[in-house]
């Protein structure tokens, strides 16, 4: 029989560790908690100093029976779960329910390791521990805190919005950041901005492009087109000198190795990855993967960390690694220490590799390719921060120009050079948007000294405006909850699942966007519990968990504090909580069926208008707003009555599954439905033409790119009229210039005798020469300030307007 029992959460975990402890161990796994506060009861003693009361979790009562039996005649039971306070806490409620009394009972000992490998699984046996009380009664504190929220607010929800709501300590705080980002856009007023840049010419190229800087030593907004077209007129024939050249080395210096929230910030940036998988990916890494011969290996360390620090056998693995495969110059004198936060767990390390030598090339075809992308972020991450610093050259030149007012203009251009790769030839952060360092890398500038004179290339306003700050996706969203200290980001994963399964925000393209149902509940939420639902006190209690963790204050305590404060919130929301669900809201508007007033209603699928003759008259309209916004919206531009085409009768709003629809009001007997916004599809137009192929009538059609013209005879007959622009080819002479559509429905223009001639290009070709360099043909582009003419050729690039009837250029 085994001399001793181990237990792990997972079975994975259980086999990658039993393999290295051998025969003298039996390593069985708890598959997660074992007890946990019943769902159905609040299930906390507030009157008893807030007590909680834990029962055994449905469905686990046969495995602590099979781990009692695999614990009798052992002489010590290892507790064996993760490193952190929900691994504690496991151990403690196995503790209670495996701890026996008498003589032979086994010792009950708690071992905990950072990664699973041989040498770190024989370091924790060698010296085992007992159970921490801090960590327990912090992962307690947290559960308490979840439960009050949970079940005191989310009836009030249910009772005030609709049933299947919830609210959450953490959860409501990440919903109202996003809905606070979305009302900040949407309160955005754009400004209006210009930027001037001047193309030079030194002796040697490329042309030099430098920016408008200062005015007489001084900076300038220019808000306008007038402003701007001032500067450009002062300027455009004054002499440009060189005022100054300066070149100085920059460095950037490697990041830390990853954390959880950084790991999950870039792996979102970079692989696409959601939090939650990307947090599934990093278990299976750390519990172990079967690698061929090798069996079960733990390949990454323990991925819930906030720590930074890395051991000193890492360490030297890593340094002796990057000599052999980058050599000597790639090596700091001494390793990169990296200072962590200031609350951070370091009795936990970074996330590393469990061997820096084992390169992601020697696993490819090994790992899951999600597997294995993201086991190569965390290499390159690690190995890249125990490097050298990369080095730029940044060159800054200052370019002078006087008007005959004698006012001074000041331009300015500004390019880095790579000048050493050091950390970068292994790995680069990502980054949220572009920043100056991305724009200097992109600029390559001529060599110039102070005093040149520059020819004059070009001079080009171009206008810009303000932009409102751009909504959360994954990776930001982790990044502000994180910087705000607002939960854990071992939390993060469930947090943004949760969210979205009660549709409080959905996704488009990648970012967040609240719900209409996101918005209300948020405003409901704030408007009671203003003070438990705020950054600053939700980062606050944050820092009290890490405190009862520290054994500096008692969990009770901390509760009773909370508690005070939640309750009164609780007895004024019960009171006076707006009622969403049977709220009728008054407009202006009149029901055009009855006469009788319409009113805002909120239904299972949201806000709606209706009639308040109901139930004798079921006119109802769909509200284009949100209710949160209606206060502010012109309702009088609502939709007036939409009748079905096929039977005449009215449609009613209806939402499914895809989103809301117009019904027909005779359904079962006529089903017809319509999406909102949808227009009347338009019908095809016999035109006097005739096809120049069969003699039939060309009809005007309308397909998914647009309108076209084609013979009316189709299929028999497949002519389609090509749409020239009255413009030759300038490459040939011979042939004309046709609008085309690629496979993907963008517009290009191209040459008619193709494939005999390949002219192509994406804008469209003027039939005018350049008057700088004397190219045959120019380009139309659009830019911000309206259309522009615009020479092909990439050495000269001669730009200018192009006149617009009065009334294109007055519409906004």
């Amino acid at each position: 029989m085994a001399k001793s029992l181990v237990i792990v959460e997972s079975p994975t975990k259980a086999k990658t560790i039993g393999k290295y402890l051998g025969k003298d161990f039996v390593v069985k796994a708890s598959l997660g908690h074992i007890k946990d506060l019943p769902k159905k009861d609040l299930a906390v003693a507030v009157d008893r100093n807030f007590e909680p009361d834990y029962v055994v979790i449905e469905g686990k009562k046969k495995l602590i029976s099979e781990l009692k039996s695999a614990a009798k005649g052992t002489e010590t039971i290892y507790l064996a779960a993760d490193p952190d306070r929900e691994g504690e806490a496991i151990c403690f409620h196995l503790r209670e329910e495996l701890e026996t009394k008498g003589k032979n009972a086994p010792a009950i000992v708690r071992v905990r390791f950072n990664e699973i490998t041989p040498a770190a699984i024989r370091k924790a046996f060698e010296k085992p521990t007992e159970v921490d009380v801090n960590l327990v009664q912090a992962q307690q504190a947290r559960r308490v805190l979840d439960r009050l929220v949970g079940y005191k607010i989310s009836p009030l929800l249910w009772d005030k919005v609709r049933r299947g709501l919830s609210a959450g300590r953490v959860q409501t705080v990440a919903l109202r950041l996003i809905v606070e980002r979305e009302r900040e856009i949407r309160a955005f007023q754009k400004q209006q901005y210009w930027t001037i840049d001047v193309s030079l010419g030194a002796k040697k190229p490329p042309v030099l492009t430098a920016r408008l800087a200062r005015i007489n030593g001084a900076t300038l907004e220019i808000t306008n087109q007038a402003a701007a077209d001032a500067i450009v007129k002062a300027v455009e024939h004054a002499p440009y000198l060189v005022d100054s050249v300066g070149t100085k080395e920059k460095k950037r210096n490697p990041v830390p190795p990853f954390i959880t929230s950084t790991l999950q910030q870039e792996a979102s940036r970079k692989l696409r990855f959601s939090v939650k998988r990307t947090m599934m990916l990093a278990q299976r890494l750390y519990e172990g993967v079967e690698l061929g011969e090798e069996g079960l290996v733990g390949l990454i360390t323990y991925m819930r960390t906030d720590s930074t620090r890395v051991s000193n056998e890492a360490l030297a693995e890593a340094r002796e690694m990057i000599g052999q495969r980058f050599g000597t110059q790639y090596l700091p004198a001494s390793p990169n220490i990296y200072k962590g936060k200031k609350d951070a767990q370091d009795a936990h390390e970074a996330i590393r590799p469990t061997a820096a030598m084992r390169g992601p090339e020697q696993l490819q075809g090994l790992l899951a390719e999600d597997e294995w992308k993201l086991y190569r972020l965390i290499w390159m991450r690690f190995v890249a921060s125990q490097m050298m610093p990369a080095l730029f050259d940044q060159t800054t030149i200052e370019v002078k120009a006087a008007d005959t007012a004698r006012n001074i203009y000041l331009f300015r251009a500004t390019g880095s050079v790579p000048k050493f790769d050091g950390f970068l030839a292994v790995y680069e952060e990502g980054k949220d948007q572009k920043d100056e360092e991305d724009e200097e890398l992109k600029h390559r500038l001529p060599a110039v000294e102070a005093g040149e004179l520059l020819k004059f290339r070009a001079i080009e306003p171009e206008q810009h405006f303000t932009e409102p700050p751009p909504r959360f996706n994954e990776a930001t969203l982790v990044k502000e909850l994180e910087s705000d200290g607002v939960g854990r980001p071992s939390t993060y994963a469930s947090i943004l699942s949760t969210i979205q399964e009660r549709e409080y925000v959905k996704k488009e393209g990648g970012k967040f966007v609240p719900t209409e149902l996101g918005m209300v509940v948020t405003d409901l939420l704030v408007e009671s519990f203003d003070d438990i639902f705020d950054v600053r006190y939700t980062a606050r209690m944050e820092e009290e968990l890490d405190e009862i963790e520290e054994g500096k204050i008692d969990w009770r305590e901390a509760m009773t504090e909370f508690y005070g404060k939640f309750e009164k919130d609780l007895e004024h929301a019960e009171r006076n909580m707006t009622d969403i669900k049977r709220m009728e809201k008054p407009t202006d508007l009149v029901c055009e069926k009855c006469g009788k007033p319409l009113v805002i209603k909120w239904g299972r699928h949201g806000s709606f208008i209706a009639c308040t003759g109901y139930p004798e008259c079921t006119n109802t309209r769909e509200l284009t707003v949100d209710l949160a916004d209606v206060d502010k919206a012109d309702l009088t531009e609502q939709g007036a009555e939409e009748y079905c085409e096929n039977c005449g009768r009215t449609m009613v709003l209806k939402k499914g599954r895809f989103g809301t629809f117009y019904a027909c009001s005779g359904y079962p007997d006529c089903k017809t439905t319509k999406k909102i916004g949808e227009t009347e599809q338009r019908k095809d137009v016999k035109l006097d033409e005739l096809c120049p192929n069969c003699g039939n009538n060309l009809m005007l059609k309308y397909g998914r790119f647009g309108e076209f013209t084609s013979c009316s005879n189709y299929p028999t007959c497949k002519y389609v009229k090509q749409k020239t622009i009255g413009v030759k080819c300038p490459t040939c002479s011979e042939g004309d210039i046709i609008e085309r559509r690629s496979k993907r429905g963008k517009t290009f223009y191209g040459c008619n005798r193709y494939p005999d001639c390949d002219f192509v290009a994406w804008s469209k070709p003027l039939d005018e020469k350049c008057p700088q360099c004397g190219g045959n043909y120019m380009l139309e582009k659009w830019l911000k300030a309206g259309p522009v003419a615009q020479c092909p050729n990439a050495e000269c690039k001669f730009k200018r307007e192009i006149e617009q009837p009065a009334e294109v250029a007055a519409t906004p």
